[in-house]
């Protein structure tokens, strides 16, 4: 992602997070669920529409399709992209700091 680019969805960055460790569709439902700390609950259109649109943008592949089911890895693009959105929004939280007197 360049700066020319559009923030990440939160959707695609908790994807992308849980990605790090290949994951196949409800298990990734399930990652997301619990790496959110339940803030965050996916349903299966959003996953997939969400899953069909990084890999034509090359940021996950499919590791494994036994006909059942796929499991998804997030690619070297896609692991740049998540620091640099994980970059991204640390610099935005370290800028409202001084909003609870950490300044």
């Amino acid at each position: 992602m360049t700066e020319k680019e559009s923030p990440m969805t939160e959707a695609m960055y908790y994807v992308l997070l849980t990605l790090v460790n290949p994951n196949h569709g409800y298990q990734l439902m399930t990652s997301i669920n619990e790496i959110s700390d339940g803030r965050i609950t996916m349903g299966p259109g959003t996953l997939y529409g969400i899953l069909t649109r990084m890999q034509k943008e090359k940021l996950i592949r499919i590791l494994e399709d036994d006909g059942r089911r796929k499991t998804y890895k997030i690619t070297e693009a896609g692991l740049s992209a998540l620091n640099e959105e994980h970059n991204r929004l640390r610099h935005m939280v370290e800028d409202g700091n001084f909003l609870r007197g950490d300044i």
